[in-house]
């Protein structure tokens, strides 16, 4: 079995996540700096993870608006997810990421662990990168 990659895409930070072999339990694993002119080094860095981790698909949040209009955020994700794809070669897939910051903002809060403010918010990306491979996963089902 191969696994699944998940990305929250931000203009920030990326988020990163990870389905287990078996593709049924996502678990986050890296945030990425999103640094004006850093895309080829996203990008490489993003190689080396597909491929050390045997990665067979790619899924990437889509920042969709409630009132269904396309977003600035919207267009950035799937501009990445288009250089992406065609560097890795892989499947991959645009999911509806809405509400992932505000829950997993709410899991972090929940949490009894104290973080700095720069460490929560990488913890948040991955927190929010995981929840949309998980819910890709679990539509699957």
């Amino acid at each position: 079995m191969s696994r699944v990659l998940g990305i929250d895409y931000g203009s920030v930070r990326i988020g990163v996540a990870i389905s287990d072999p078996m593709g049924l339990f996502a678990r986050g694993i890296r945030t990425i700096p999103n640094k004006q002119g850093a895309l080829p080094q996203i990008i490489e860095e993003l190689l080396d993870l597909i491929k050390l981790q045997e990665v067979s698909e790619i899924v990437v949040g889509l920042p969709r608006r409630t009132d269904g209009k396309v977003s600035e955020s919207e267009i950035a994700a799937r501009e990445f997810g288009t250089t992406l794809q065609a560097a890795a070669g892989l499947p991959l897939t645009y999911f509806d990421e809405r509400f992932t910051t505000v829950i997993a903002h709410q899991i972090l809060n929940a949490s009894a662990k104290k973080r700095n403010s720069q460490a929560k918010r990488q913890v948040v990306d991955q927190i929010a990168a995981e929840i949309i491979l998980q819910n890709y996963l679990d539509s699957r089902r």
